[in-house]
């Protein structure tokens, strides 16, 4: 659910990968061939669609710095999401909130791609499952959808949007699709109010950074050059922020040098100035089952807003830092209940695709 820049002046840190580059260019990997690597990870499903292609679009779902923390079994009939426990990111995400959220996501995208070619069912979670996800499915008429069309396409963009409002029309449809019966989502435009919730998000990235575990963390999923990001197949690639390929051994150098506190603040203030809105997502209930209903519900919106031609990012600092939540409750006029998400959305260009671990990385014990 995340995506975190690494310096404010990319053109600072180019100068320093263009002295590097002549040590270690071939090393880093090509652009080009990253690029095809991940059309490729997000070719359409055929018309006659197994459950692998399912499967294959489930893992395109936004997840907590891209760990993909899940597992999928394959019966027929039936696909099963469950949590892969060894991917959990214990210092950012301590209850696995989001872990349980990036599982919704995915069960969304399942969901509504076995429609599309002819199958019908639900996403049920199963809390005596250690938390699993079964997918029960059946053959009925194809259901294509704009949410479908989007699922390849979407992307969390971490870049400046161009400004632009969006029309109530637009607002009144995202508002629809991130909202359920166990979800509600508030749209913040009111400019005095994003500005409320800009600070709570400058002042929990402040306290994350100064946090040298949640660094650590944050560091070890990072990904610095095309050949790193697609051998690993996950994490955060920083040129999918914008920043430039460097060398595996330059890449956490530039990260402590560079990537100051003050320098994450302003990027987030500009991100957010940018944006026409935010998007803040609550559950009923502060329980797993509701967390991957926020998941569903999230999906659901960010499938809408690419639909609707709109980029998005999440900013998820005031829900992490737990001292900052009833603020944020209070700003989105949902008092006493705990926010689950936090995205921005508006206008802008596309970005280079975050990797994705191929479907023979995530699937155990299938039975077909």
């Amino acid at each position: 659910m995340k995506r975190r820049h690494f310096l404010v002046g990319a053109a600072g840190l180019a100068a320093v990968g263009v002295g590097a580059t002549g040590v270690s260019l071939a090393r880093m990997g090509s652009s080009s061939d990253y690029a095809d690597a991940t059309k490729a990870m997000r070719a359409v499903i055929p018309p006659h669609a197994q459950a692998h292609d399912f499967i294959r679009y489930a893992t395109l779902a936004p997840n907590g710095h891209n760990t993909q923390p899940w597992q999928f079994s394959v019966a027929p009939g039936r696909i099963t999401i469950r949590p892969d426990f060894s991917r959990r990111t214990v210092v950012v995400d301590p209850d696995d909130h989001h872990l349980f959220i990036s599982l919704g996501c995915a069960a969304e995208n399942l969901v509504l791609a076995a429609a599309a070619r002819g199958y019908r069912g639900d996403a049920l979670f199963d809390p005596m499952g250690a938390g699993s996800i079964d997918f029960a499915y059946g053959p009925a008429a194809k259901e294509a959808s704009a949410l479908f069309d989007a699922i390849p396409v979407r992307q969390s963009t971490r870049a400046l949007f161009d400004g632009r409002a969006a029309s109530l029309a637009v607002l009144r449809a995202l508002s629809q699709a991130g909202t359920s019966a166990d979800v509600d989502v508030a749209l913040i435009t009111d400019r005095t109010a994003m500005e409320r919730v800009r600070q709570l998000v400058v002042t929990g990235n402040s306290a994350q950074m100064a946090d040298p575990a949640f660094v650590r963390e944050l560091k070890a999923w990072l990904r610095f050059n095309p050949r790193q990001a697609l051998q690993a197949g996950d994490g955060l690639y920083s040129v999918a922020s914008g920043n430039p390929a460097l060398p595996d051994w330059l890449g956490p150098v530039a990260f402590d040098w560079l990537s100051t506190v003050q320098s994450q603040n302003d990027a987030y203030s500009r991100q957010i100035a940018s944006s026409a809105g935010l998007a803040l997502f609550t559950g009923a209930r502060d329980d797993p089952a509701h967390w991957v209903a926020v998941g569903r519900a999230c999906q659901r919106f960010a499938l809408q807003a690419t639909a609707l031609g709109l980029k998005h990012a999440f900013i998820n600092q005031p829900v992490e830092v737990a001292a900052l939540r009833s603020d944020l409750a209070g700003i989105a006029g949902i008092p006493g209940r705990r926010p689950d998400i936090l995205m921005r959305f508006g206008y802008g260009s596309s970005m280079p695709y975050s990797p994705r671990r191929p479907v023979a990385a995530v699937l155990r014990d299938s039975e077909v």
